[in-house]
């Protein structure tokens, strides 16, 4: 249980479907969620270990990333501070299929199962933010399994710096090393991208942040690069 004046309290508190609950079910998520701490580069969610509820980002950023197979892993998504993710992985009685990898020092909050499966099963509002949650993610694993298969470089790069992956902020605070891992890019070929874009009038580039300057011109990016 946390504080009044926790960021995690103030994180639940902010949530769209937590204020159509009762008293009694607000009071339920405050004792029942806890933290997870996490440093740069930490699994701190391994595949194949039981899940144990529903995830959000308070602060800090991971990725959602398939085990390594013979030595290789790829990545699925990034989730920013703020986020919900393991939606399905909740709903589903069997073991966690990806690793969840901190980028940074983050710290994740969990909703427990039972918690999370009383919500679903009582809170209209809490099943239709679920289902845009479901909505995101099907488009995401679209757009990425495309991209991956048939996409340059200069698309994938561009692509992972679109809405479709960052919908509350035009400022994103990810390095190239991040970006490159999300992407599945090297940081070399992430940089010369990044440089092009910024060339171009579309992004300017700070330590540690890349801020979009023109979503038009980088929707015709995406456009342009897609058709190449």
């Amino acid at each position: 249980m946390f504080g009044p004046t926790s960021p995690t309290e103030r994180f639940i508190a902010s949530q769209r479907w937590f204020g159509s609950l009762s008293a009694d079910l607000q009071e339920q998520v405050r004792r029942s969620v806890y933290a997870i701490e996490g440093a740069k580069g930490d699994v701190m969610l391994p595949a194949g270990t039981a899940v144990e509820g529903w995830h959000a980002v308070v602060s800090g950023l991971v990725m959602l990333r398939s085990p390594a197979c013979q030595g290789r892993a790829s990545a699925f998504i990034g989730i920013p501070d703020g986020d919900w993710f393991g939606e399905g992985s909740a709903m589903r009685p069997e073991p966690r299929k990806y690793d969840v990898v901190a980028l940074r020092p983050t710290q994740i909050l969990c909703l427990p199962l039972p918690l999370f499966t009383t919500l679903r099963e009582t809170s209209l509002a809490f099943n239709q933010f679920l289902v845009l949650l479901f909505n995101v993610r099907l488009g995401q694993a679209m757009t990425i399994i495309e991209a991956g298969r048939m996409r340059s470089p200069e698309h994938r790069v561009a692509l992972y710096l679109s809405r479709t992956f960052w919908r509350s902020t035009r400022r994103i605070n990810l390095t190239q090393d991040e970006l490159g891992q999300l992407a599945g890019l090297s940081r070399q070929t992430v940089n010369r991208v990044l440089r092009a874009l910024e060339a171009a009038g579309i992004v300017s580039l700070e330590f540690g942040r890349v801020t979009i300057v023109d979503d038009d011109g980088l929707s015709a990016h995406l456009a342009a690069t897609a058709a190449q």
